[in-house]
Formats: C-alpha cells, sequence, structure tokens
C-alpha cells in the first residue's frame, strides 16, 4: 500500500495565510514564508499555496509571495487561485510549482485541464473542487466558494480525471473550518467515481480525524488541513508517528 500524506494549507489573502469557517469570516493568521518554513521542518509531505480571492477577484496570483515560500521548502508545492489558462501553468510554474491546481479556470474553460495535461504532463495538473450538499445533491461551487455553479460535483470529478487531472482536492465547504471530522459521506461518493489521486480537505479538528478518514475511506490518499496544524493544535510529526502505529502507512 502506498503510503499516506498529510499536507498543510496556505490559504492566502493579500499576503497573509488567513482562516475561516465555511469559507466565511475569515481572518489573518501568519506571515505564509515562515509557516511554509515551518511546515518545510515539521514532516509535512507536501505544501498547498491558495491565492483564495484571486478568481473571485479576476486577478492573477500574488507570484512575489509565491516565489519566496517556494524558495523556503524542499516538499512538493502545489499551487492554486487565479489559474485560467495554459500561461497561467506556465508562470506558476516557473515560479516555483511543482503542481498547479485549477478550480474556477476550469469551470469558465472545461478544455483548460486537458490542454494543460497534454502540455505538462497530468502529474503536474490538480483538480480542485469546492462541494456543498444542495438539496441532497453534491453541488459544485466557484470563487473560493461563492458562486453556485448548477454542477453536479461527483460528474464534474469524474469529468477532471477522464480529461487529464492527475489528482482531486476535494474541498467540502459544509465541514470547512467546523473541526467535527472530514466528509466521509462524500468523499466515499467521489472515490466510486474516480480512481486517480484522493485529496480531502475541510473538516479535521484532531489527529483521530485523519486515522478515521484513512480508515473509512481507503480511495483518499492525503487529508489536507489548514487550522489545526496553523494553530499546533495537531502536531505534524506526532500524527504520522500515531497514524503509521495504527497501520496507516506514513513515510516517517
Amino acid at each position: 500500500m502506498l503510503a499516506k500524506r498529510i499536507i498543510p494549507c496556505l490559504d492566502i489573502r493579500h499576503g497573509k495565510v488567513v482562516k475561516g469557517r465555511n469559507f466565511e469570516g475569515v481572518r489573518d493568521v501568519a506571515d505564509p514564508v515562515e509557516l511554509a518554513r515551518f511546515y518545510n521542518e515539521s514532516g509535512a509531505d507536501e505544501l498547498v499555496f491558495y491565492d483564495i480571492t484571486a478568481s473571485f477577484e479576476e486577478r492573477k496570483l500574488l507570484s512575489d509571495t509565491l516565489i519566496k515560500v517556494a524558495s523556503e521548502i524542499f516538499i512538493p508545492l502545489t499551487v492554486g487561485g487565479g489559474i485560467n489558462t495554459v500561461d497561467d501553468f506556465e508562470r506558476v510554474l516557473d515560479c516555483g510549482a511543482d503542481k498547479v491546481s485549477v478550480n474556477s479556470g476550469a469551470i469558465k474553460n472545461p478544455a483548460l485541464i486537458e490542454e494543460a495535461a497534454k502540455k505538462y504532463g497530468d502529474q503536474c495538473v490538480v483538480l480542485s473542487m469546492d462541494v456543498k450538499r444542495c438539496d441532497g445533491k453534491f453541488m459544485l461551487f466557484s470563487k473560493g466558494g461563492r458562486e453556485y455553479t448548477g454542477i453536479d460535483a461527483l460528474e464534474w470529478a469524474y469529468r477532471g480525471q477522464e480529461t487529464g487531472a492527475g489528482e482531486l482536492v476535494v474541498n467540502s465547504i459544509d465541514t470547512d473550518g467546523v473541526k467535527s471530522g472530514f466528509d466521509l459521506e462524500m468523499l466515499a461518493a467521489i472515490g466510486k467515481r474516480c480512481h486517480i489521486p484522493i485529496i480531502a480537505s475541510g473538516g479535521a479538528g484532531k489527529g483521530e480525524d485523519f486515522l478515521t478518514l484513512f480508515r473509512e475511506i481507503p480511495a483518499v490518499d492525503a487529508g489536507l488541513a489548514a487550522s489545526v496544524f496553523h494553530f499546533r493544535t495537531v502536531d505534524i510529526k506526532e500524527l504520522k508517528l500515531m497514524l503509521n502505529n495504527n497501520n496507516i502507512p506514513m513515510r516517517i
């Protein structure tokens, strides 16, 4: 069995790491460069960098901040926010990203996934999805969870896989920042549709939530979280040792 991954996430707004709940009430938390340096040293398997208002504000991602973050770490870096064209992929990769996460840009132009995968390889293309329950269905939202798209999230995940995405990041708006555990029902539904790696995001409140995630949903390859790591509620090295001791393979 492949080792599972633990991935902290930097949600960036105006050059600062921020955090909210259910994608609302966002507040400043820390300096991204300092936090990136901390995660590089703390045993994180990868790091995710999201410029969370780039799509909503219809602007380019904050390249200066990204370059500084990339220079501090030696673990894989996934970057997203304001990715709308293949040129945006190139610009972000040139700034130090290893993988590029696309969300709203792919909703506006579904061909972007295939175009980027053909040019850079599917291992470079990450499809990020903000998902919320609406009338009993898992539905896709865009622009940082602000806009309802009317698109079925399960169908969208499958379509992304088939057109070239090498990985899915599944963000649950319902559990984001609530700290009551990952959205297992949603993740199981997507896991039944897709065979590419799935990164679960939204809801982690304690180390045991990661154990439940990996035990209950074997299709999930990684757990992503923000505030539990930012505020040191969960220590990544201790978390990975606990998971490994409970027969969840980890890179120690």
